[in-house]
């Protein structure tokens, strides 16, 4: 019994020395390959660098010419080529870029009526209006290129400043919106600001005061001090600040005008209004 045990053990031993060796000189062969290729100057078949383009042999890019902001003028007025966007593209559409906007405010202060003025026929959106926040889509096509503005409008009551931070994450730009016959939802921009911010560092701020085909039938002078009240908010949060009235559609299609160049590093040719009794743009 003891004989075959050694023998059993001898025939074990043997066997592993075999598999070393042949592990041994597997090895080497390996390393003598990778060697031999290295030498040779082949590349490694997973390697995914390549020579990038200098900026220097990059060819300049043609001036741009300015937007016509008039609330009449045509989105074809915009630069053929824009250039390349920061934002993702719509998943179904490589062509589409589609981009973010959020409107904070107080309720019943005309935020609704604004976005439909914008967006024009809401009739296929109806259905995207739930417990969430109301949202509706524009597209823009600017001669090839396409531009989706996806916007999403907060209610304002207490119930929807829990959907602030949905609303307001991935936006391009913040519309913060109070009425201009109203002086507590003024009071109240501040606040949404604040709460705009928690959530998005980078948005471009617009402040925006809506009704102001009522404001104007408001005395004189407590249209001054609302003017004066209102462009000290957007000094302070370094907001653009527009008047505006969906009802005769002032400043509504400017306003979006101006985040696209904005957005998009272009020429624009608005100009500052601060003329009491006149639709007030500051910046």
């Amino acid at each position: 019994m003891s004989q075959f045990c050694r023998e059993a053990c001898h025939s074990t031993t043997l066997q592993w020395r075999f598999k070393y060796r042949v592990s041994v000189l597997r090895r080497s062969l390996l390393r003598f390959l990778h060697s031999f290729m290295i030498c040779s100057g082949r590349k490694h078949t997973n390697s995914t660098y390549r020579m990038l383009q200098s900026h220097a042999a990059l060819p300049s890019p043609p001036p741009q010419p300015p937007i016509d902001f008039s609330d009449e003028a045509s989105l074809e007025a915009l630069p053929v080529t824009l250039p390349p966007p920061l934002f993702n593209t719509h998943d179904l559409d490589s062509d589409l870029v589609s981009l973010k906007i959020t409107l904070l405010g107080d309720c019943q202060i005309g935020k609704t009526s604004f976005l439909v003025k914008y967006v024009g026929d809401v009739k296929d959106q109806q259905g995207r209006q739930g417990k969430g926040p109301n949202q509706m889509d524009k597209i823009l096509d600017v001669r090839g290129a396409r531009i989706s503005y996806c916007i999403w409008e907060v209610q304002g009551d207490r119930k929807s400043e829990e959907q602030i931070p949905m609303a307001c994450n991935d936006s391009v730009a913040i519309l913060i919106m109070f009425d201009l016959t109203s002086r507590c939802t003024l009071n109240s921009v501040p606040r949404w600001y604040k709460e705009a911010r928690k959530w998005n560092q980078t948005a471009i701020p617009v402040l925006i005061g809506t009704k102001f085909d009522d404001f104007i039938q408001l005395p004189i002078d407590l249209q001054w001090t609302i003017a004066s009240q209102a462009r000290a908010y957007a000094k302070a949060l370094n907001a653009t600040l527009f008047f505006s009235s969906a009802t005769y559609n002032i400043n509504v299609n400017k306003i979006f005008k101006f985040i696209t160049a904005k957005l998009f590093d272009l020429p624009w040719t608005v100009e500052r209004n601060l003329t009491v009794g006149e639709p007030i743009i500051d910046f």
